[in-house]
């Protein structure tokens, strides 16, 4: 296989961040709000200048850039002919860029704290006059999926909105401020405090999660709004309607993430294999010299209780040495006592070495899961149903895996990948499990 020119990934190997191809979106999205061959372009506004989270756009959220999530799913839902990324900041350009994603460098009159989104995407129409309906997706929705996008979209092409937007349903009373001299008062907006209605027996509201705004080019240059015309609303279940704002939003968005999160195109139904490079990984890539001229490498005990995690969920685990790495050969009986897992001898060709052994145990590449921490374990990783880098690899991983460990490398980064892996096996079970129980009852 060749690597991409541009990209440096292998051609038809699925990785963390999907090409954006020119081929014509899916069918599903086709004849536009204004007839065949209609422009649809997803817009992300990404300012540097954020002031809750400093450059929070392409901050680390479960190992995967921020902007990262709302990309990936937008890709891969394949209904867009376009897919930008609005910036000022190089930094921001340069992830959206590895991403997939177009980059429009927004100007600076657009570009202050006081400029509005409106602002900005009309600037991108303008610049962009092929484009017919325009998805403003928020970068701060880490929670979006493909389904949300493709479903929403058709509400313009087929059902004739002008405008669509995304809301979650909530059931909370509201109560309005009046202001009685030194005294705090109030009065209810949406409920009678004496007939006060059970939650079953109320259907709640509709508030806007601000996850994604379709609107038509003529709606946003010639009245000036994304919500217009012809509106319609998109609910999203609670549990995908996250937003980060502040910091305290971070670690809760993290948990939902993992748990709702969009993985990309290949989520493995159950791993049953777990492939790991023992140097960089395993360990934390360091030899200690000796005055006795002994050498020695050392194991996180974390590490090895996340192995045995795996093991005792059925997952078999097969723990890769480099050819190179001389005293990891040494010590590979010693690795497999610790750890309990077999232990192989690899050289420079990493997939020419691993592909005969997941076609010799019958699987296929979705159901192993891959950690390697440098560029030449790009294309197992790429193929890898999950893939990981604990978070002092190269950028060259890092770009390749569909994981980012908050760990370093013998510092706790497999035990997290493992834990990691454990939450997306469950995950899966219990959607096929609800897929069950949705069948049964249809």
């Amino acid at each position: 296989m060749k690597r991409h020119p541009h990209t440096g990934q292998l051609d038809g190997l699925i990785s963390k961040q999907p090409r954006l191809c020119d081929e014509k979106r899916e069918d599903s999205a086709t004849g536009g709000a204004e007839g065949g061959g209609s422009h649809v372009a997803a817009l992300i506004l990404a300012r540097g200048g954020s002031k809750g989270i400093p450059l929070k756009n392409i901050k680390m959220l479960a190992g995967v850039p921020l902007i990262g999530w709302v990309l990936r799913a937008a890709i891969d839902s394949k209904v867009f002919d376009s897919v930008w990324v609005s910036t000022d900041h190089d930094e921001i350009e340069k992830v959206a860029k590895s991403w997939g994603a177009k980059v429009h460098r927004r100007s600076p009159e657009v570009s202050r704290d006081s400029s509005t989104s409106l602002e900005t995407i009309q600037e991108f129409v303008s610049l962009n006059p092929d484009v017919d309906v325009v998805c403003n997706i928020q970068a701060t929705s880490p929670c979006l999926h493909p389904y949300h996008l493709t479903q929403a979209l058709e509400m313009i092409t087929k059902q004739g909105y002008t405008s669509v937007f995304s809301v979650v349903r909530r059931h909370q009373f509201r109560w309005k401020e009046v202001k009685r001299g030194s005294g705090k008062a109030t009065q209810p907006e949406n409920l009678d405090p004496k007939n006060r209605p059970r939650r079953q027996d109320w259907k709640g509201e509709l508030c806007e999660n601000g996850s994604f705004y379709f609107a038509t080019k003529d709606l946003i240059m010639k009245e000036s709004c994304l919500q217009g015309g012809t509106i319609g609303y998109y609910e999203m279940p609670p549990e995908y309607s996250v937003d980060i704002d502040v910091d305290i939003d971070w670690p809760v968005a993290e948990q939902r993430v993992l748990r709702y999160g969009y993985f990309g195109l290949v989520t493995p139904e159950v791993v049953r294999l777990m492939l790991c490079k023992v140097s960089g990984c395993l360990t934390d890539g360091r030899i200690h010299l000796f005055v006795s001229k002994e050498d020695m490498m050392s194991i996180h005990t974390r590490d090895v209780t996340g192995l045995h995690m795996l093991q005792k969920e059925d997952v078999e685990i097969l723990l890769l040495i480099s050819s190179k790495d001389t005293l990891a050969k040494l010590l590979a009986d010693k690795l497999s006592q610790t750890t309990g897992c077999q232990v192989m001898q690899v050289g420079e060709d990493l997939l020419n070495d691993l592909q005969p052994i997941v076609e010799q145990k019958k699987l296929e590449w979705k159901d192993v899961a891959y950690m390697g921490n440098d560029e030449e374990d790009a294309p197992c990783m790429n193929l890898a149903g999950l893939s990981a880098v604990p978070c002092d690899a190269p950028v060259d991983a890092i770009n390749a895996a569909k994981y980012t460990c908050q760990h370093g490398g013998g510092m706790g980064a497999v035990r997290e990948f493992a834990e990691h892996i454990l939450l997306q096996r469950k995950k899966a079970k219990s959607q096929l499990e609800q897929d069950r129980i949705d069948r049964t009852n249809f």
